[in-house]
């Protein structure tokens, strides 16, 4: 597991800074829900009223004046972006990284398969992710708690278990990805994990677009869906467990014969 420790070691600082900024977000998103209670029952009834803008971030299906719906858009969409970037660049350097800081060389001479390489920079990949959510999920029940809020837990809870696995399906493609590239790919990543969240959006205007929920984890993300019917979507949960799966497996095959200079 030498390299397992390796990659969490040099990926340390990503870690904490990605997880210091996401929690710091959320901390404050929710301490200030306070001082916008009073306000809220308005401003969900304008954002309500407006059209396809409303429909787009599901604002036409919660009450802001309660704080899960306040929580569902405002926090989600910090922990959706956040969580979904942080995912992306794990992923998408994970294995092209070696080629682009030339230690590629170095990494091979040692005395381990391509397979156990490509096996313990995902483990290390996912270790990063569970730490980031766990420390995320921390900050943001004891904020909640700090406010003297007591809001349906189980939402809560089913709100962050699918952003985990929007983490998890966005580290994965881009980590089957970062197997075919001899670059860091950082802009790459970070792109794709953009488009997944404007492909729900879009999704979202119109019942013409609503094939896109099965191709962006951002899916079943939708905070206002999981507040208004208390579960996540399986259709879109196993259409993501499938993809996650190809961009693992892509991962390895590619690896295990890929010319590495």
């Amino acid at each position: 597991m030498t390299l397992f420790k390796h990659e969490l070691r040099s990926g340390r600082i990503t870690l904490i800074i990605w997880t210091a900024v996401v929690a710091f977000m959320l901390g404050v998103c929710v301490m200030i829900y306070p001082e916008m209670k009073g306000q809220m029952g308005e401003i969900s009834g304008m954002f309500s009223d407006m059209g396809s803008f409303s429909s787009a971030f599901g604002m036409d299906k919660i009450n802001f004046g309660e704080f899960i719906g306040f929580f569902g858009v405002e926090c989600g969409n910090v922990l959706g972006l956040g969580g979904a970037f942080f995912a992306a660049l794990l992923g998408i350097s994970a294995l092209a990284k070696e080629e682009k800081e030339q230690t590629a060389e170095f990494l091979l001479t040692h005395p381990i398969s391509r397979r156990k390489t490509v096996a313990q920079k995902l483990l290390a990949v996912l270790v990063q992710i569970i730490i980031f959510n766990a420390v995320v999920i921390a900050v943001s029940v004891a904020s909640i708690f700090a406010v003297g809020e007591a809001p349906d837990f189980q939402k809560l809870f089913l709100m962050f278990l699918a952003y985990f696995l929007l983490q998890i399906e966005t580290a994965s493609i881009c980590f089957g990805i970062s197997a075919f590239i001899s670059r860091g790919g950082i802009g790459l990543g970070l792109g794709l994990a953009a488009l997944f969240y404007f492909l729900n959006i879009i999704s979202n205007l119109t019942e013409s677009a609503k094939f896109l929920k099965y191709i962006t984890p951002f899916g079943y993300t939708d905070g206002a869906e999981i507040i208004t019917n208390a579960s996540l979507d399986i259709k879109y949960i196993c259409v993501g467990f499938a993809l996650t799966v190809i961009g693992i497996a892509a991962a390895f095959l590619k690896y295990e014969k890929k010319d590495i200079k």
